[in-house]
């Protein structure tokens, strides 16, 4: 253990098993002793039997005859362990482990009425006392009073003192005084131990002035002893009157310095003064006296050294609690209680204390402290704390040999340390178990947990974590719900989420705005619009906004259904039901159509529009226009344009729409005539216009078309700016596959008189990856030429890449490296191109070593390298 100590402070790695298995045997002492208590003997084999037959529930009668047939003598001893079972500090017999508190109180009280009518045995004061305390704790003041009662009416003489005694522990003080006065009438008159039981009595109810009335009857008695000087000193402490407690506890020191004398006698009244003095925060003074009293020997002195200790840690002494403690234990050799080690020991948990924990564990260890259920709770919190999960775990799964079952607290710790480790499923577990124990952890544990549940996608344990919730009767927390739902959609299982979603909704709780979404997303991809198209309604109506593209995947997934035009209409209606004939709701359903391929059913929406006297906006004639170009309604698409133009000017956007869309259908006459349209009116294509029509008409090779776009964009367009990406790349892949483009170029460029810079820029790189001008040894030139024409990305480097692979084999390998280090990765083409000109220039191993790296990447080789 010392070893553990220093290398913790020194903060190595420790050999977790070392440390579990030291743990572990400490623990073991526990369970020893345990085992040595419950050995056979007499006595103990005997209360067990007898526990179980009280607790078979039998008729009197049969019960009678059972404890008959045991054949014990009734004495006084063995009456007082059967009823010390109930006490809550006293441990159930095994037998009785499954009953509960009131089953045992019940078995003790049919043995005290079968052990009373027993012919060679009489209750005594001491057993009368037992059983009055234990239906006084159970709160069983019925049953208590009615003993009373009897006791009055039918007992002899020498039972008063004993009911005396009854009412008093009953709560009854008043009653007690009132019988004492009858008996005083007849003669007679309390014990000993009777008055001090009523003392106690009247003391716990506050009634101070009869506390000093009877003590002054037990003076002239000559009754006093030690227990009479702790309640008055515990009497004045309660009035706070602590400077009169002192007063008296000093005028009632024994004349003899013996030690044990003073533990007899003022042990337990000086801690109980000790304590008072630390809840008034006068701990100076408390200290004083601690240190005033100490001369009297130390073995006396314990208890107020435990209380002295609780005061220090109760206050926040952390240090002067462990000095206090080593100072007393190294001069002294004063030993706490478990008890007072681990409320030390707590506190230094709760402010992450965490090496003078481990010492406090230690110095118990070595201290030969039996450790109890609370200490071993504490050492499984440390261990999570310190980070040692494995450790904590390994003690855990050995609750069974070790004999203690964890607290709250401890699962707590446990389950988050172990879902901080990425150990869900044995998190789950722990957890399991401590719901079968009635142990549920906390709302913030229970989140966590299903956190890494659904983060690991344990959706089978996810789904059993609700329902062991369910059985507990824990309602999760609403954003527990919407993280567990929002997974299972995003994981295909639908079908839980639905089943999830209904219990949040049957729990009177809304789920938010973007578990809506998760759902309704998760639906439309599972081919189940109609229950898409509920969950949407059901968000409107709980004021949750969604999307368009949400709204249109939805319309668009009730288009696919059979008798999709009444799903469709129907929806329809609703929305315009709820927005009052708004024609963003018409515009959502003509996209929803048109993006399934439904450009009739677009249509029919937008005639709907203006038979209720809505007027479509430009949005609306927009996707009416892309509904009938994705179907490759071309005729429909040119006569609906047609259409507008007669009765307004149409959008630019329209004409866009028609250039871009005809591109994408490969109608390259059709787009270039309402591109040259757009420009005769002054008007600029997008950008977009420009790059997909210059695409389509290289890959037609009509080259010289193309090069007039390009020059239509550069100088006539867009003031001289660059050209883009896509358009440079388009231009560079071409200028590589075929000279016809530089051609084009170059005739293009004899019909002008000089060129701007920038167009002689990108005139020269066409020469160059066509093959026309001679490739420079300086790739940095080069690439430096592309950036001052336009912006390069991955794809231009792959074009520039083939180029390289074609004469210059080694700087095209230098050239991938240089790509990597400039941060952009390599994709598939990219690999290709490289393995593709290493096998060109026969050199094999170098593609070999290429292509490995490109499947550790993730990537498929199309080459046959075989």
């Amino acid at each position: 253990m010392q070893t553990l100590t220093s290398s913790y402070s020194m903060g190595r790695n420790l050999d977790a098993k070392a440390v579990s298995e030291s743990f572990k045997e400490w623990f073991m002492g526990r369970r020893r002793q345990r085992q040595r208590q419950a050995e056979p003997w007499s006595e103990e084999a005997l209360v067990e039997e007898i526990f179980r037959i009280l607790s078979a529930h039998e008729e009197e009668r049969e019960f009678s005859v059972n404890l008959s047939r045991l054949g014990f003598r009734v004495t006084e001893s063995l009456v007082l362990r059967v009823l010390s079972c109930a006490h809550p500090t006293t441990t159930t017999p095994q037998s009785n482990k499954a009953d509960t508190e009131n089953d045992v109180i019940y078995s003790c009280v049919k043995f005290f009425d079968w052990a009373g009518r027993q012919p060679e045995f009489v209750h005594t004061r001491s057993t009368y006392h037992a059983i009055f305390k234990i239906l006084a704790t159970a709160k069983q003041m019925t049953v208590l009073l009615d003993y009373l009662e009897h006791f009055r009416l039918y007992g002899a003489q020498n039972f008063y003192s004993t009911v005396v005694m009854g009412y008093a522990i009953a709560g009854k003080p008043h009653f007690a005084l009132q019988l004492l006065g009858r008996m005083r009438y007849q003669g007679l008159d309390l014990d000993l131990f009777s008055y001090h039981v009523l003392l106690h009595s009247l003391l716990q109810h506050g009634s101070f002035h009869a506390v000093n009335d009877l003590h002054r009857q037990i003076q002239s008695r000559d009754l006093v002893n030690h227990f009479t000087h702790f309640l008055m000193v515990k009497s004045l402490c309660l009035q706070r009157l602590t400077d009169q407690a002192e007063s008296y506890l000093r005028r009632t020191l024994p004349s003899s310095t013996d030690a044990r004398e003073f533990k007899r006698c003022h042990g337990g009244a000086l801690s109980f003064l000790i304590d008072t003095l630390c809840q008034e925060g006068k701990l100076n003074k408390a200290g004083e006296l601690v240190r005033e009293f100490s001369w009297l020997g130390p073995v006396p002195m314990w208890d107020v050294y435990g209380t002295w200790l609780k005061c220090l840690v109760r206050a926040g002494k952390i240090d002067a609690a462990s000095d206090f403690l080593k100072a007393k234990k190294s001069l002294e050799g004063y030993v706490p209680e478990v008890f007072r080690y681990n409320f030390l020991l707590t506190r230094l948990l709760k402010e992450d204390r965490l090496q003078d924990a481990l010492d406090l564990l230690i110095d118990m260890k070595e201290s030969g402290i039996t450790p109890d259920r609370l200490t071993m709770n504490s050492a499984l919190c440390f261990f999570c704390k310190a980070g040692m999960v494995s450790v904590a775990f390994d003690l855990y799964s050995s609750i069974s040999d070790l004999g203690f079952s964890p607290n709250t607290m401890a699962f707590n710790y446990l389950i988050n340390s172990l879902c901080g480790h990425g150990s869900c499923e044995e998190a789950f577990s722990v957890l399991r178990n401590s719901a079968s124990q009635g142990c549920f952890p906390g709302k913030e544990t229970f989140f966590l947990l299903a956190d890494a549940l659904c983060r690991e996608s344990k959706f089978d344990l996810m789904m059993e974590l609700l329902a062991i919730a369910r059985e507990l009767d824990f309602t999760p927390r609403v954003s527990t719900y919407n993280r567990i739902i929002s997974a299972l959609c995003m994981n295909n299982r639908v079908e839980d989420a639905y089943v999830l979603h209904g219990e949040l909704n049957s729990l009177n709780k809304t789920a938010s705005s973007s578990t809506y979404t998760s759902l309704i997303t998760a639906f439309n991809k599972a081919n189940r619009p109609d229950i898409a198209g509920r969950l949407l309604v059901e968000m409107q109506d709980k004021g949750h906004v969604h999307s368009d593209k949400l709204f249109s995947g939805v319309v668009s997934g009730l288009c696919k259904m059979e008798n999709t035009e009444s799903q469709f209409l129907k929806l329809l209606e609703m929305q315009l039901s709820l927005r009052e004939n708004s024609c963003d709701v018409y515009n959502s359903f003509i996209h929803g159509a048109g993006h399934a391929g439904k450009p009739d059913l677009a249509r029919q929406v937008y005639e709907m529009m203006q038979q209720n006297v809505v007027k479509p906006n430009s949005l609306s004639k927009v996707r009416m226009l892309k509904s009938y170009l994705k179907a490759g309604r071309i005729a429909d698409a040119l006569n609906f344009f047609y259409a507008l133009r007669k009765t307004e000017r149409p959008h630019r956007k329209l004409y866009n729409i028609m250039i871009k869309g005809l591109c994408r259908l490969n109608r390259t006459d059709l787009a270039l005539e309402f591109f040259w349209e757009r420009l005769t009116h002054g008007r600029n294509p997008s950008i977009e216009s420009f790059e997909l029509l210059i695409r389509l008409l290289c890959l037609e090779k009509r080259y010289d078309l193309a090069v007039n776009i390009v020059r239509e964009f550069h100088n006539c367009v867009y003031g001289n700016r660059p050209i883009t990406s896509f358009i440079g790349n388009t231009l560079l892949l071409h200028a590589l596959k075929s000279g016809e483009l530089y051609e084009a170029w170059a005739r293009w460029k004899v019909e002008q008189n000089e060129l701007s810079s920038h167009l002689s820029d990108i005139s020269n790189l066409i020469g160059v990856f066509s093959g026309r001008i001679r490739l420079s040894q300086q790739v940095d030139d080069l690439e430096e030429a592309i950036k001052q024409c336009f912006p390069p990305d991955i794809f231009t480097y792959n074009v520039l890449l083939r180029r390289l692979c074609m004469s210059e084999i080694d700087l095209a390998c230098e050239f991938f490296d240089v790509v990597c280090q400039k941060g952009y990765k390599p994709n598939q083409w990219t690999y290709d191109i490289l393995i593709r000109g290493l096998l060109k220039h026969e050199r094999r191993s170098e593609a070999m070593k290429l292509v490995k790296e490109m499947v550790r990447n993730g990537f498929e080789t199309t080459l046959l390298l075989g």
